[in-house]
């Protein structure tokens, strides 16, 4: 992944959220989308996203699947990278909802 590379649009994120504020809580069928969108090639991959689910799912909020649907327009390996800190995604506030899964995704 290029530093300055932006993520591809695959518009298979949940259009839904599209001009919600990012602070509402997600509701059942966008948590179940993402559940389903975050599923993964690689299960060293899964095992983050698992985890992530297992402790953060009640309190997921629209910003936090829009950052996760940025994450997952990524590679596997791309992702790998960035959840084992090989690599850091690229600074910008388009950026700002995926860095924050990134961190919570890592913890």
């Amino acid at each position: 992944m290029e530093a300055d590379a932006p993520f591809r649009d695959t518009s298979v994120g949940d259009a839904t959220l599209d001009g919600l504020d990012g602070n509402l809580p997600l509701d059942a069928r966008a948590l179940s989308k993402l559940h389903w969108r975050s599923r993964r090639g690689l299960l060293e991959n899964d095992l983050f996203i698992q985890r992530f689910f297992e402790r953060h799912e009640s309190r997921l909020t629209v910003a936090h699947a829009r950052g996760m649907y940025a994450l997952m327009d990524l590679s596997d390996n791309d992702l790998l990278d960035l959840l084992l800190r090989r690599k850091e995604l690229p600074e910008g506030d388009h950026l700002q909802e995926a860095h924050q899964v990134l961190t919570m995704l890592r913890h």
